[in-house]
């Protein structure tokens, strides 16, 4: 059986193996610098040397980083010279330098500023292109890996402010070499699958472990997707290819979750507050409605036909009464002069002359005098109590 051993025995052990060996010392790395640091308060410079297939990491004490003729930054191109060792805490295997040369800046930089030129060039970071987030998607679909915690930050951000957006996952490999390829894969799936937001990411890492969205595989299939795409590559700092292809960039996979959805607590306050608004307006709507009613039905009524013809009818009674009082008083007067005139003619009516002894003679039942007569004439002779016929014998006329 073999031993066995703890953590620190085997570390132990390794870092005196590598630390032994003969050819582990004083060799010198020609690669890429990236992941550059510079402690501000050992002064420490801590790194990684990579080409485009591996990548180890580096420190270059305090007492040897002050030697340097430059400042060692991310894409230069160096050669470092120094022994291998294990960092015994961590059990990492690193070049512990004692010399950095400069030896230009590195290829991998080189080739991601002509892809990014490249794409610039087609119109792929455009922002005119660039596609709106639904405010209230029903479907969000998660493009990364299945295992990394940036997919449960995701879920835990979107189960908490958003319970009933449904949730889907597309896995896929965030770095290595077939990474681009299945990054591109499930975007193209999460793609079709009737989603309302996509979201891409990933945790952070090296510039290393974010190349696969530094590939211009990765960038078009973001470009070329028909559902807006929200990209979390990394944390804060890191930014990629993939994030300016995308419609939307978040600093981290739980800053995009929260742009993803909205808060489920702060949407219901806000359908409260417009219900209470909405219950305000119809009120106020219904209040004026109301009041122009009453006031047009005034209106009405006084504009009504049957107002106007009980108005009439009112006016008609007046001028009836009117018209009675006025014919009345009239008949009243016509009667008052009558009665006087009559009294006036009976004043001058030659009957009443009668009664004092006289008499009329009528002939052909007309008053008639001497002159009218002749004998043998019969006349009417009319008194106060009668009247007798005669026959004239004789006239005799008065000469004047």
């Amino acid at each position: 059986m073999s031993s066995i051993l703890t953590v620190s025995q085997l570390n132990r052990y390794l870092a005196s193996r590598i630390k032994s060996d003969i050819k582990l010392k004083g060799i010198a790395l020609k690669g890429e610098l990236s992941n550059c640091v510079i402690n501000q308060r050992s002064g420490h410079a801590y790194f990684s040397v990579k080409d485009e297939a591996a990548v180890i990491r580096g420190v270059m004490f305090s007492s040897n980083v002050k030697r340097l003729s430059f400042s060692p930054s991310n894409g230069m191109k160096v050669l470092v010279a120094g022994d291998v060792t294990v960092y015994e805490r961590d059990g990492i295997l690193q070049i512990t330098a004692m010399e950095i040369s400069k030896l230009g800046e590195g290829e991998i930089k080189h080739d991601l500023d002509r892809l990014k030129k490249k794409l610039l060039e087609m119109g792929i970071f455009d922002p005119a292109v660039k596609k709106r987030i639904p405010v209230l998607p029903r479907k969000i679909a998660v493009v990364t890996s299945a295992t990394g915690a940036a997919l449960q930050d995701i879920i835990n951000v979107i189960s908490r402010r958003c319970p009933i957006v449904k949730l889907e996952v597309f896995p896929c490999q965030v770095q290595g070499e077939g990474a681009p390829d299945s990054i591109a894969y499930s975007l193209a799936r999460a793609d079709s699958s009737e989603a309302d937001t996509i979201i891409l990411g990933r945790g952070g890492g090296s510039d290393e472990d974010l190349m696969a969205f530094n590939t211009e595989k990765a960038v078009m299939a973001v470009y070329n997707c028909n559902t807006p795409v929200i990209s979390a590559v990394g944390h804060e700092v890191d930014t990629s290819l993939a994030d300016h292809a995308a419609d939307l960039r978040a600093p981290t996979p739980s800053a995009a979750a929260e742009l993803a959805v909205p808060d489920m607590a702060e949407l219901v306050g806000t359908v409260n507050y417009m219900q209470q608004r909405l219950d305000r307006a119809i009120d106020k709507k219904l209040s004026g409605s109301e009041q122009r009613v009453f006031e047009l039905e005034s209106r009405l009524k006084l504009c009504s036909p049957a107002l106007t013809v009980l108005d009439e009818q009112k006016k008609l009674e007046a001028l009836s009464f009117r018209l009675e009082n006025t014919v009345k008083k009239k008949v009243e007067n016509e009667v008052l002069l009558v009665e006087r005139y009559a009294a006036q003619l009976s004043a001058l009516s030659p009957f009443n002359i009668l009664d004092r002894g006289y008499s009329i003679t009528l002939k052909n039942n007309n008053a008639v005098s001497a002159s009218a007569l002749s004998a043998g004439d019969l006349v009417s002779i009319r008194f106060s109590d009668g009247q007798a016929l005669a026959e004239v014998k004789q006239v005799d006329k008065n000469e004047i």
